[in-house]
């Protein structure tokens, strides 16, 4: 393949990339369904020639167990790539609609037509699948591709350059590594639709540029999802998916329980439950979790030191740590830790924390658990563990979030059938299958009319007309 790119890329490269792809669009968006799977087909089979490089990539950028990349990276994208060579051909073609009774005459379908030249910036907590997914669905909509992926974990970023230059030409989809300076300039370009992932503050820049285009968006943020545990679960195996879901990736997920809201009666049976959960995953040979080679770590410093100063202005606001709290710098290390006694006056309780902190609020009656939650920007997730289907009822009936998840946690994103996003603050649009599929795709509507006209209720509005007209608004 012809290699434009370098690690070090400049403004021209860029614009020229831009240009090409720009130039190329229309003949990408006539690929035929047979013609985009083989194109998923190849990235499937690098995917799987390659894995010991996924993982090696990305043990160097965070020390993420090469078990966890095939859980949380690997087979999402695997998967989506497969359903969506399963349903291409169906999902390719035109849809027809009912034709209304002042519409004879005529028939009626929806088109589904590339977007054109896309824009994906992808996040550095999960590298490859938040890359790659959304790629993957830019390709079967027939889109070209500029993929900005996080400067932060550059070994995977270097490997998802080196796959998709192998693949592909840059003129159809091209990989531009930089900071934050890259990520500006490509904003400044018109795109026709612009996937990010990320924090809202940065959803509000990118939303920003792409105003000055007019470009589509998806935006895939975040926000402090709430974990609600009311007195009928069942506190162990609450427990278990809560400290999963918590502590995978070390708390550096999306989606992951921001914080608790557990009934009062069960709040303690629940700590105690998720320090066993945590030092079985963990801890099992007791030599420290500091030590355990299946605990991620903290991307890089910066983020480190913000995880401790959200910790330490907990305990300095009156914070309990309950379990955990340890931090080892020269580690990027910081370890599952449970905080009681929060309010809302502490940072833990006002931003996304982003990492391996989880504070336990307990609470008496389900109204409050609503105003919490509430009070707060809509989340990306919702957890509710509940053996009671009224309190499920009411908990899902009295607040709004991107998705919600029942006696269980994280596991929405892999679910195929399901639209993954958020909504308001927490993200805009939808991604995965078919949603993601429509997501990069323009939805055409075309009408064709096959006999008849609309020229007796053209001007002059004669009273034979204005009756027609008044008699077609009343029955029609």
């Amino acid at each position: 393949m012809n290699n434009i790119l370098t690690n070090t890329i400049n403004e021209n490269s860029i614009v020229e990339i831009y240009k090409s792809q720009k130039k190329n669009a229309l003949a990408v968006s006539q690929t035929t369904a047979n013609e985009r799977i083989q194109k998923l087909k190849k990235i499937l089979s690098w995917i799987s020639t390659n894995e010991a490089l996924i993982q090696e990539a990305m043990f160097k950028d965070f020390k993420k167990h090469p078990s966890e990349v095939l859980i949380g990276e690997i087979l999402g994208v695997n998967g989506e790539i497969k359903h969506l060579i399963k349903h291409l051909k169906s999902w390719m073609k035109p849809s027809s609609v009912p034709t209304p009774l002042n519409m004879v005459g005529s028939s009626a379908y929806v088109k589904y037509e590339a977007k054109g030249v896309c824009l994906i910036i992808s996040p550095w907590n999960y590298p490859f699948n938040l890359a790659i997914k959304p790629l993957v669905q830019a390709i079967a909509a027939g889109n070209t591709v500029i993929l900005k992926p996080s400067e932060m974990t550059p070994h995977t970023s270097a490997l998802t350059n080196k796959m998709l230059t192998e693949l592909f030409e840059p003129n159809e989809i091209a990989v531009v590594e930089g900071d934050a300076n890259v990520s500006t300039l490509l904003l400044s370009l018109p795109f026709n639709h612009i996937f990010f992932t990320g924090s809202p503050a940065v959803g509000k820049i990118v939303m920003t540029a792409a105003a000055k285009h007019l470009a589509s968006v998806t935006l895939e943020l975040g926000g402090k999802s709430p974990c609600v545990i009311d007195e009928t679960a069942n506190i162990k195996k609450t427990a278990e998916k809560l400290a999963w879901g918590k502590f995978l990736n070390n708390g550096q997920t999306c989606i992951a329980p921001d914080y608790v809201l557990v009934h009062e009666s069960v709040k303690d049976e629940l700590v105690e439950n998720l320090k066993k959960s945590v030092e079985a995953m963990y801890n099992p040979d007791g030599k420290g979790i500091e030590n355990s080679i299946d605990y991620c770590r903290i991307v890089n410093a910066r983020h480190y030191n913000r995880v401790n100063r959200l910790l330490a202005d907990s305990v300095e606001k009156g914070a309990n740590i309950a379990y955990g709290g340890k931090s080892i710098e020269t580690d990027n290390y910081v370890s599952p830790t449970i905080l009681t006694d929060v309010n809302d006056s502490m940072a833990v309780m006002q931003e996304e924390i982003f990492g391996p902190i989880l504070p336990i609020i307990p609470y008496k009656n389900p109204q409050d658990v609503v105003e919490i939650i509430n009070n707060r920007d809509k989340p990306l997730a919702m957890y509710i563990n509940s053996s009671k289907s009224k309190n499920i009822d009411f908990f899902m009936n009295s607040t709004s979030a991107g998705g919600t998840v029942i006696n269980d946690s994280i596991i929405h994103y892999g679910h195929s059938e399901l639209p993954f996003g958020g909504v308001n603050n927490s993200g805009i649009g939808k991604s995965g299958g078919i949603w993601g599929f429509l997501e990069f795709s323009n939805q055409r509507a075309v009408l064709h009319q096959k006999y008849g006209t609309f020229k007796m209720i053209f001007p002059p509005y004669t009273p034979t007309v204005k009756k027609l007209i008044n008699f077609i608004v009343k029955y029609l």
